[in-house]
Parts: structure tokens; sequence; C-alpha cells
């Protein structure tokens, strides 16, 4: 897999089958980036485990907070990794460890290790590097070119939102 460009269908597929979503790297302070992403994966219906060791029993936006991948009380669908390149080696291990695995492990702007990539991806699970799962979902959905920015997928007419859940249509039911 070229990991320098995704097709816009990989991602869309990917964000229309993930329900559950581990985030490594998750934070507390509400001006981290974590924390937005957070926020706006638990608005758009994701239900997401925050994975900090350093608030572990705490809560980050009414969610408990684990202190590895595996304490969750459940299987995940994505990893999502907050962390710097360095540590994801590590983070791709105890994802490997999981049964199940996850289906997909999503490394966050900036972050980038194509060898623990290539493990990853020989034990079948897909790989997305250096995005953001909430700048994608924006992307494809449209929404985030109502704020005015060029998302590069063209419409002429402002999506319209399903009775009762903030979705522009990016996951399918």
């Amino acid at each position: 897999m070229n990991h320098d460009a995704y097709d816009n269908a990989y991602i869309a597929g990917i964000l229309n089958s993930v329900k559950t979503i581990a985030m490594v790297g998750a934070s507390a302070n509400d001006v981290r980036p974590s924390y937005f992403v957070l926020k706006y994966l638990l608005a758009k219906g994701f239900s997401v485990f925050p994975i900090n060791p350093g608030q572990a029993g705490k809560e980050i936006l009414g969610r408990t907070v684990y202190a590895r991948l595996a304490d969750l009380p459940e299987p995940v669908d994505m990893v999502d990794i907050f962390r710097a390149s360095a540590a994801v080696p590590g983070v791709i291990d105890e994802g490997l460890r999981l049964d199940p695995l996850p289906k997909v492990v999503w490394m966050q702007l900036g972050v980038r290790h194509d060898e623990a990539a290539a493990r990853a991806e020989a034990a079948g699970i897909k790989v997305v590097m250096n995005r953001c799962p909430k700048i994608e979902y924006g992307k494809l959905s449209g929404e985030i070119g109502w704020t005015g920015v060029n998302s590069g997928v063209l419409s002429s007419k402002k999506p319209l939102m399903r009775p009762g859940f903030q979705s522009f249509g990016v996951r399918q039911k």
C-alpha cells in the first residue's frame, strides 16, 4: 500500500466500517488536538476509549480512561495513535496481542512508522498514517467545506443531516 496518498474510497470505507476506537495518547487538556478529535468522534456516534496511563481510571468527556489497550472492556475496530512516531512500534505490538485484532491502525498527523505499519498489515490490519480521522471525515462528508475550507469534494448542495443524529452521511447505518 502507498502510504503517501490514500484513495478517498479507502478512507471512507474505514470510516464507514469502524464503530469502536481506542485513542492512544488521549488528553484531558481541552486545548490538545487529541481532545478535539475525541470530542468530534464522540459527536459523530463513534464509541471512543481514551488510552493514557497517566489518566487511567479518570474520565475524559465522560469516557473512562484506560492505561493500555489490554485493559479495554471490549474489542475495538480501530486504534488511533496520538503519540510520537517513536512510540508506534510499542503500540502496534500491544495491538497485535489483542483478540480479536483491530481492523485498522490510524496514525495521526505527523505520525508515521513504516516498519510497524508493515507488521500490522502483515497481520491483516489496514493502516493509515499521517492523517486525522476528524479532518478526513469532514472532508469526505463535505462538512468541512461549509466552513470555508476546500475539501476537494464537489457538491452544490449542503448535506442533509439525519434526524436526531449529527452525521453528514459518511457513516452508513
